[in-house]
């Protein structure tokens, strides 16, 4: 069962093959696309083309990202699928992963994260808006492969009610082992948002690929 697949795709930018990359924009939970669409003009870089899935029931998964993994399924796979044939339909189009970037905030940022663990590559870059990697206390994530120095950025709240910083801390070294350049940044008392700082650090990333 994949409850993901078959959902729409919200675009912005050039079209794809055209631009500079592509990122692919993950929403939170009880969201769409057109809710984290609201980022692109914050980025501000035109270059690079967007592509935003709605997940069903504007809802990647039904529990918390530090539930039983068994108890989020089919949701986090099929998300996980979805994100895989966005990449996929990326590579036949001419954008290989090196200029994909990985993006997501809340729920949608901790299934890019955890479908970049479970599939290392060398990235364009993976940016973790308020996530972290899922499952429970004590899960260890072994990875099949290496991110080869690709640009990786936590940012989160030190209070998020959501997201503990623990998880994000811990997330940020999983990928700092697997070879990735991790950018690790906790914000004292901020809300569960994206803060300029964030999206400054974002576009660090962006711009690593259009050098």
């Amino acid at each position: 069962m994949k409850p993901h697949g078959g959902q729409r795709v919200e675009t912005a930018g050039p079209p794809l093959g055209e631009g500079a990359g592509l990122i692919v924009l993950v929403h939170g939970r009880n969201a769409g696309p057109e809710n984290v669409l609201d980022l692109v003009p914050r980025l501000d870089r035109p270059a690079f083309g967007v592509a935003a899935p709605a997940a069903a029931d504007r809802t990647w998964y039904p529990y918390s990202f530090m539930a039983e993994v068994p108890r989020n399924e089919p949701g986090i796979s099929s998300g996980q699928s979805v994100i895989g044939g966005l990449i996929q339909a990326a590579a036949e189009a001419g954008v290989p992963a090196s200029r994909v970037v990985l993006m997501g905030f809340s729920q949608g940022a901790c299934l890019a994260a955890q479908f970049a663990i479970r599939h290392p590559a060398r990235y364009g870059g993976v940016v973790v808006f308020s996530g972290g990697l899922i499952g429970p206390a004590g899960t260890t994530w072994d990875v099949d492969g290496a991110f080869d120095g690709t640009p990786v950025f936590f940012g989160c709240s030190d209070v998020d009610t959501h997201v503990p910083e623990s998880r994000v801390r811990e997330s940020a070294e999983v990928f700092t082992r697997a070879g990735a350049d991790v950018d690790l940044r906790i914000y004292p008392g901020m809300g569960h948002l994206v803060n300029d700082d964030e999206i400054e650090a974002a576009r660090a990333v962006l711009d690593r690929i259009e050098a």
